[in-house]
């Protein structure tokens, strides 16, 4: 599309690690046009893993977080617009209009605003005293309400939910986690490391609610001051972190042409594209508001995984040019949460095999595997690893991800039950 004669304009919505590696990946194949950058958020990109560890736990301050330094960012030679969000897109006219009037024409678009928290009001949107936490104010805002000490209220159980209740109780606060699951992450872990992570929460003194809803924020003046649980409970509260899910941010695109559909992971909006990101004739899509479809099923399908968003920049970025796309990697999260330093790469979730390979669920010293069950419920290859404090190891099964190596025979320690982690 840039290496096409007259293309000279390429137009990235979204400071985000995708859009980042878009802007590099033209510039490293040579492309000499105009490159605008629209960002919603002030400042440079930033990486956004972070805001629910290091940063919130206050042992890293902003600058850390940047992506690239303020001299590699100017050696990109692009026009940066920050703290201005794009507000719709015309596909007939190839423009892209922002919150304060400009136009913006574009021989070729890539979307990449990420994804945005969910934040229903019947969990006291709006009200203060409850937030999300998905940018960095979200993550400023946290810190110093928990540096006010007061209990905190948080609900849901997943990966922001979970870390910030580790951070909380580092920080000698009260803290309430409630999750409708019976377990904290479990749909992402499975029951046996979820149950293992149910543990360490409950010996830090993290009071867990799971299998509970909450049915009414309680509030004075405005300011929410409790919740009340289905089974009639009251939590009094100092700060309410709502830790619900993320969607992708696609409602500036309504009525603008580009293809939104549901992902096949989990039902939420995204904008459909081809394997390599190309969603219309000019428009492109990566990162966490994208849905590409996955050659080998035939779906569309998202990805949520800090290292796939830069993996899928850099693919459209050599599609823009022309080039051969890169194989996209592993997909890939991590984890801190009190003294585990959970890795894991490929696929992983509850309704996959997983046993422990190298050293036990107990000590928090393992790896494991995961496997896709076939048609007689038994896995037959490695999709994905797990692990923690065994870094070694765990690059070896890495390698064995991406080899599909064949699912192993027989564990090297016995996986623990979760009635036998309970106790």
């Amino acid at each position: 599309m840039l290496a096409e004669q007259g293309a000279r304009r390429l137009v990235v919505v979204g400071g985000s690690a995708a859009g980042l590696a878009v802007v590099e990946e033209v510039r490293r194949q040579g492309f000499t046009g105009e490159v605008t950058l629209v960002d919603g958020e002030l400042g440079l990109p930033y990486d956004r893993p972070p805001l629910s560890k290091q940063l919130l736990a206050g042992e890293w301050e902003v600058e850390r977080l940047l992506l690239r330094s303020q001299e590699q960012w100017d050696a990109l030679a692009i026009t940066h617009i920050p703290g201005t969000a794009a507000m719709s897109v015309d596909a007939q006219t190839s423009t892209v209009a922002l919150a304060d009037g400009t136009a913006l024409a574009y021989d070729a678009l890539v979307i990449a605003t990420g994804a945005e928290a969910v934040h229903p009001p019947s969990l006291g949107a709006g009200r203060s005293g409850v937030q999300v936490l998905r940018n960095l104010s979200d993550a400023l805002r946290l810190r110093g309400s928990l540096g006010n000490g007061g209990p905190l209220v948080v609900v849901g159980a997943g990966f922001v939910g979970a870390e910030a209740a580790a951070v909380a109780r580092g920080m000698g606060l009260s803290v309430t986690m409630v999750d409708p699951l019976p377990l904290p992450m479990v749909n992402v872990l499975g029951e046996e490391v979820a149950a293992m992570l149910e543990a360490k929460h409950r010996a830090a003194g993290v009071d867990l609610r799971c299998g509970r809803t909450v049915t009414e924020v309680l509030a004075e003046a405005d300011r929410a001051t409790g919740v009340v649980l289905d089974d009639g409970s009251v939590l009094e509260t100092a700060t309410i972190l709502v830790a619900v899910g993320a969607r992708p941010a696609v409602g500036w695109l309504t009525g603008s042409g580009v293809p939104l559909g549901s992902r096949e992971r989990d039902g939420v909006d995204g904008v459909l594209c081809d394997a390599h990101g190309r969603t219309t004739d000019r428009i492109w899509a990566a990162g966490d508001v994208a849905a590409w479809l996955d050659p080998a099923t035939g779906r569309h399908v998202g990805s949520e995984h800090r290292l796939a968003a830069t993996e899928q920049g850099r693919v459209v970025g050599a599609a823009l040019m022309g080039a051969e796309p890169a194989t996209t990697a592993l997909p890939y999260f991590w984890s801190d949460q009190y003294d585990l330093k959970l890795q894991s790469y490929g696929a992983t979730g509850r309704q996959m095999a997983f046993t422990v390979v190298e050293g036990s669920l107990e000590a928090g010293r393992f790896v494991g595997v995961y496997g896709h069950r076939n048609a007689e419920g038994q896995p037959h290859r490695v999709d994905g690893a797990l692990g923690s404090g065994m870094a070694r190891a765990l690059r070896t099964w890495r390698q064995a991800v991406l080899d599909h190596a064949p699912w192993p025979v027989t564990p090297t320690t016995a996986v623990p039950t979760a009635h036998a982690l309970a106790l």
